[in-house]
């Protein structure tokens, strides 16, 4: 056996090992045990990467059936990191019932395996199979306490968007084997990247990838579930929001040269994403609730990813899908220590910066990007750089609205350092998967633009003048998500109803009057 077939097995034993674990909880909970498997998955995938770098083990001859790239070792190793750490903490979480233990631990890991399984499959019926076995399992997490009416409703809603999505990726996988003749990604890979067009199947294909894609990440006016789910215990909405709602831009960035060669698939994201990602974190100012406004930022994010994907750069969005992760992960399993956090932040009267302050910040965040795009002559599009000058004015902005004051100077060199690094970050992303042209052009770089420009004046607006009349009707619209989940929840109750669970709440205590009497 060479050393091709020993790396695609070490990666098929990932998801396998998650699998057995799932069977070895019949007397207890064996949190050990799984504990020890993401820990062997993790140290699987870093061994498999030294082999690749050092030239052991060349990732492209491992088999057809394995999906085996520089992207499905970082992938690998991030979910093996995300189940050690919601392992870890689910421990501690769910420790005191012995049977719901056992429940909790047997589909936390085959919902661990089944994502895995995507990462390493090759084959589209596969992934297909695998990414039904996500929804399902997870659907047993959410519903983890069925007393509790929004959890239930939650969890029914995103039932019902699930079944959508799948039915929109099994019509491009179809599609996809009739066109090409291959149930293989890695040959519909190839073979549309020596393309200079797609066929009418391929263009449709293409779309209901990205349909996929929308609904899979909760992208407006789908997204209630996410906001709703938070009813579930803490360490699955960290799952959740870290390591399963981003695989949309995952299927997006397996299927790249597909979906750059599709205006309209390209269009979809752009519109879809882009207003989600504005209008989600405009809302998720108005909230309260930490997990809540953990949920709205998670869309927001979301929608910013396959903005990424949509504009060619897919070395963007393996950044953005990894640092998501990450940090959501540590959000909620942190969200205790962070409610009094967010109500220090809250106590702490923010000054608003001067007109002169907003120009200064401005003109040195556009400075910096634009100066570096100068010097290294980097390549359209540029919205994502608008972003980061945006970002910078903020920080530089509002340097003395923080709990802790900074001068304009350290600000500036602190935006110079953030620069560099997500410079270094992004052409070391590129590394595992380059960017590659989008055919929207222009056209597609300046609707974003725009889109980025409205989220400034909203920020500002939201956060400086909410005490006017007239913003306090905008706000609440804002805080409301402007109805759009209740109107999505009456349709879907119409077409597909369900019992939610009756909560009894008596009034006053009640005792038999023969028990008075004893």
């Amino acid at each position: 056996m060479n050393m091709q077939w020993i790396g695609a097995s070490m990666m098929l034993l990932i998801p396998t090992l998650f699998f057995i674990g799932a069977l070895a909880n019949e007397r207890r909970a064996n949190w050990k045990l799984a504990t020890l498997i993401s820990l062997a998955g993790l140290a699987l995938t870093l061994f498999l990467a030294l082999s690749v770098l050092l030239g052991w083990i060349n990732l492209s001859e491992s088999g057809q059936w394995v999906g085996a790239s520089g992207m499905s070792l970082v992938m690998l190793g991030l979910v093996s990191f995300i189940a050690f750490v919601n392992i870890r903490y689910s421990s501690a979480y769910m420790a005191g019932n012995i049977e719901e233990e056992k429940r909790y631990l047997r589909w936390l890991l085959v919902t661990l395996g089944s994502v895995a399984t995507v990462i390493v499959s090759n084959h589209m019926l596969v992934l297909m199979v695998a990414w039904i076995a996500i929804s399902l399992s997870l659907h047993r997490l959410l519903v983890f306490f069925p007393h509790r009416q929004r959890a239930v409703l939650a969890a029914h809603k995103k039932f019902i968007f699930a079944r959508v999505a799948e039915a929109c990726l099994l019509g491009a996988i179809l599609i996809l084997h009739y066109e090409h003749d291959t149930w293989f990604i890695s040959e519909v890979y190839q073979n549309v990247s020596l393309s200079d067009e797609l066929s009418n199947w391929d263009q449709f294909a293409a779309v209901l990838l990205a349909m996929a894609a929308l609904v899979k990440c909760a992208q407006l006016p789908l997204h209630g579930w996410l906001i709703q789910v938070v009813e579930a215990p803490t360490p699955v909405s960290a799952l959740l929001h870290a390591g399963i709602i981003n695989l949309g831009g995952y299927l997006l960035i397996i299927f790249a040269p597909l979906i750059m060669l599709s205006d309209v698939a390209q269009w979809i994201l752009l519109v879809v994403g882009g207003i989600t990602t504005v209008l989600a974190a405009l809302v998720m100012m108005t909230r309260a609730s930490v997990k809540v406004r953990l949920a709205w930022s998670t869309m927001s994010q979301m929608g910013l990813m396959l903005v990424e994907c949509a504009l060619g750069l897919f070395e963007l969005a393996l950044l953005h899908l990894v640092a998501h992760s990450c940090y959501k992960a540590y959000a909620f399993l942190n969200s205790g220590s962070e409610v009094e956090s967010s109500l220090k932040r809250r106590l702490a009267r923010p000054v608003p910066p001067s007109v002169s302050e907003w120009w200064l910040a401005g003109t040195a965040s556009l400075a910096l990007v634009a100066g570096l795009v100068w010097i290294a002559d980097l390549p359209a599009p540029y919205s994502p750089w608008l972003l980061f000058a945006i970002a910078l004015t903020l920080l530089i902005a509002e340097r003395r609205g923080r709990l802790t004051a900074a001068s304009a100077t350290a600000m500036v060199g602190l935006g110079a350092v953030l620069l560099l690094v997500y410079s270094l970050q992004k052409n070391g992303a590129s590394l595992i998967v380059p960017s590659m042209q989008a055919s929207v052009g222009w056209e597609g770089d300046l609707w974003i633009a725009l889109l980025l420009v409205l989220f400034m004046a909203g920020y500002v607006l939201l956060r400086y003048h909410s005490d006017n009349a007239w913003m306090k009707k905008v706000r609440r619209a804002f805080y409301a998500g402007f109805y759009l989940d209740e109107w999505v929840t009456r349709l879907n109750l119409r077409i597909y109803p369900t019992r939610l669970p009756v909560r009894f709440k008596p009034k006053k205590l009640q005792i038999p009057k023969e028990e008075l009497y004893q």
